[in-house]
């Protein structure tokens, strides 16, 4: 029983990590139909930022992580994709894996290819310990702060002009624009809001590794990637539910695997979503259902 509850608390902790990544990139999808892998980009400048702030109290240092990752984003968009904003999705798709392989390259030529530590405090590395169960403080801070972005991007969405604004866009987005909606500010907005994703992502995942590498949250992106197509990539729910789906399957593997396919688990993993999407191209959510954007 102890280790069902276990394997519970570690697929949630997963599932939200998967459910935050898959969300920064169906933000973006949603709108101009782009695939954004410079999104790994925005958590690699993120987790910089937190090592180059080590100095400084850790409200400040999440103020200016959260700053740069959506300067960066707001930057980005408008250098690189805003001159190809009409072209064929591929051309989009292939821009911003140029763009996250230039700022990669560039980071190694700044800060070398070797991990940079940093410490956030004791919340990150300390545990909790229920009898035979494990928890680490950092598990619950993930399903907090994912649950409160959720919750907020939900509300966003839902109850401000500006996101009506971007769910309009995102259903059809040249009606929008003869509508009246301004399409550079709800595009610039929907990358300022893929930042505050990213400025979360790397500071989870800097407290979880304790160090950042120049491909620090290509993983991230991959998977989130893997999660919202599971989900139905035109819909945020099922970004979401594709991100726990995900996680969930991840840990459930890494239970009952024997030993020695353990290390194949990802390939499993990847078989299954494969299959899944044989059977069911659109996801687990029709683009129909739920909150697009």
């Amino acid at each position: 029983m102890n280790q069902v509850v276990q394997a519970l608390v570690n697929a949630l902790n997963l599932g939200g990590l998967y459910a935050l990544y898959a969300l920064g990139v169906a933000l973006v999808f949603g709108i101009l139909r782009l695939v954004n892998f410079a999104h790994s980009s925005l958590i690699m400048a993120g987790g910089y930022t937190l090592v180059f702030t080590a100095g400084l109290p850790l409200v400040l240092r999440l103020l200016l992580t959260v700053a740069v990752c959506v300067g960066l984003a707001v930057v980005l968009e408008l250098v690189a994709f805003r001159g190809v904003r009409g072209a064929a999705p591929e051309t989009m798709l292939v821009t911003s894996f140029a763009v996250s392989v230039l700022l990669a390259s560039l980071a190694e030529t700044v800060f070398g290819a070797l991990p940079r530590a940093t410490d956030l405090g004791p919340v990150f590395r300390e545990s909790w310990t229920f009898g035979a169960i494990y928890l680490p403080k950092i598990n619950v801070v993930t399903v907090v702060v994912v649950a409160a972005l959720i919750g907020g991007l939900g509300l966003f969405l839902t109850h401000t002009p500006a996101g009506l604004r971007m769910r309009a866009a995102a259903e059809d987005f040249g009606t929008a624009r003869l509508l009246g909606v301004a399409a550079n500010r709800v595009i610039s907005l929907a990358f300022a809001l893929s930042g505050v994703l990213a400025a979360a992502a790397a500071v989870l995942l800097l407290g979880a590794n304790g160090s950042v590498t120049p491909s620090f949250g290509f993983n991230a992106v991959l998977f989130g990637l893997i999660a919202a197509v599971v989900g139905g990539l035109s819909s945020l729910r099922g970004a979401v539910l594709g991100g726990f789906v995900l996680g969930a399957t991840g840990q459930l593997l890494q239970e009952v695997l024997p030993v020695g396919l353990a290390p194949f688990r990802d390939a499993i993993v990847f078989a299954g979503v494969f299959l899944l999407l044989v059977v069911r191209p659109q996801g687990l959510v029709r683009s129909g259902q739920g909150v697009r954007v």
